[in-house]
């Protein structure tokens, strides 16, 4: 079985076994010496590091526009996504925008120390008026911050 492991595998201590793979920009975020052993654990056990097709990471943006987790989905995250896509592996993640977004490209996710997240609708409102937007960022009618909320 493929799988496709985020930075969160390499921080804990969870056996994760079949054709593992990861992202440059993952191993760009191991900084520790624990996660670093992890991953010379994994190399050792058959690791690879991949980088995914441009045209998987598009698939993915979009994605992630719809959901409305394009705010904060990551280079990283969006690396791990279009990966996972593109091999057809489980993504193996404890990060809620991955999994929200890995829902409407069909990528299935496994977590690694959290509860699997339910696919979640955001709408975006103003704090200060109380208006709904399609966006993040500041309000057009009255000046204040816009916020992320459940649907």
């Amino acid at each position: 079985m493929k799988a496709v492991l985020d930075s969160s595998v390499f921080f804990s201590d969870r056996p994760i076994s079949g054709e593992l793979y990861t992202t440059p920009s993952v191993c760009d975020e191991l900084k520790d010496i624990r996660s670093k052993g992890n991953f010379e654990k994994f190399s050792a056990e058959g690791l690879r590091v991949v980088s995914p097709k441009t045209e998987n990471r598009e698939n993915v943006l979009t994605a992630a526009r719809k959901t409305r987790d394009f705010s904060v989905i990551s280079e990283t995250d969006c690396d791990l996504l279009a990966l996972a896509l593109e091999l057809e592996a489980l993504l193996y993640t404890d990060d809620f925008a991955i999994q929200n977004v890995a829902c409407i490209i069909g990528v299935q996710t496994v977590p690694i120390n959290q509860r699997k997240s339910k696919r979640i609708h955001w709408k975006y409102r103003c704090s200060g008026c109380g208006r709904y937007f399609d966006h993040d960022g500041e309000c057009r009618i009255c000046g204040a911050l816009i916020k992320r909320k459940f649907k």
